[in-house]
């Protein structure tokens, strides 16, 4: 047991060089490690509020940033509603014109055929007319040549003029 067990004078002069290294690292190195402890600690938190600003600062950008994305979003689809209502607009427009331009030559055409259908029945009647005073004429020459044939005509064309 005496193995276990330590001397007496072994104790003694452990406890002195324990107090010793205790005085020494009292005076010389315990103040600059809690020193470079406190600074270590300062400079921790210090980055710690930095990351939580940057956290703030980056979660605030994120919702402007989306905001902005929702109102570009807004207006891309208000402006796209607006090109297309334009678009209807401009095309019916257009084919309204279209239309009235189309009714108008077609009521033009019309006209113009029916003035030249009229001026054509006009100029046949008038062509037939001619014809038939020229045809009536030579048979009139040809009939009536004589005295005799020109009463017989006459007479002729008064009984059928009693008999309508």
């Amino acid at each position: 047991m005496e193995l276990v067990t330590p001397a007496f004078g072994l104790v003694f002069w452990m406890s002195i060089s324990f107090l010793t290294v205790l005085i020494l690292l009292k005076k010389f190195a315990w103040k600059p490690i809690l020193q470079m402890i406190k600074e270590r600690e300062e400079s921790i938190e210090s980055a710690l509020s930095s990351a939580e600003k940057a956290k703030q600062e980056m979660a605030s950008l994120k919702s402007s940033n989306e905001k902005i994305l929702s109102d570009a979003r807004m207006e891309r689809d208000t402006m796209l509603k607006e090109a297309r209502e334009i678009r209807e607009n401009l095309i019916q427009e257009a084919k309204g014109k279209a239309s009235a331009e189309a009714d108008k030559i077609v009521s033009a055409a019309r006209e113009t055929i029916q003035n030249e259908k009229m001026a054509a029945i006009t100029e046949l009647k008038n062509q037939v007319a001619t014809l038939s005073i020229e045809i009536a004429e030579k048979v009139l020459r040809q009939h009536l040549s004589n005295d005799e044939k020109q009463k017989a005509y006459v007479k002729q064309l008064l009984d059928e003029v009693k008999l309508n």
